[in-house]
């Protein structure tokens, strides 16, 4: 039971991280500047703010992942893990 409960507040402080540098990034990058990819029929434009954005919701996902599965190895009895 402890256990779930220190996961529970390590995603929550993950999430609430991820989400508040995710803001942060978005907010202090320039919207004007980015990266444009050219193709056959159209070019795709990417903000930078965008990148910013989806690379720190990205690293929140992959976290909240591996804690998620350390904690299955743990309940099904991996002690290495430790």
């Amino acid at each position: 039971m402890a256990l779930t409960i220190q996961l529970g507040f390590r995603i929550a402080i993950v999430w609430a991280a991820g989400i508040l540098l995710a803001v942060a990034v978005r907010a202090s990058l320039p919207s004007g500047s980015g990266l444009t990819f050219p193709g056959q029929k159209a070019t795709l434009f990417v903000p930078y703010d965008r990148l910013g954005f989806w690379t720190c919701m990205l690293a929140a996902f992959t976290v909240t992942g591996l804690v998620v599965i350390r904690a299955m190895l743990l309940d099904i009895g991996w002690t290495s893990v430790r």
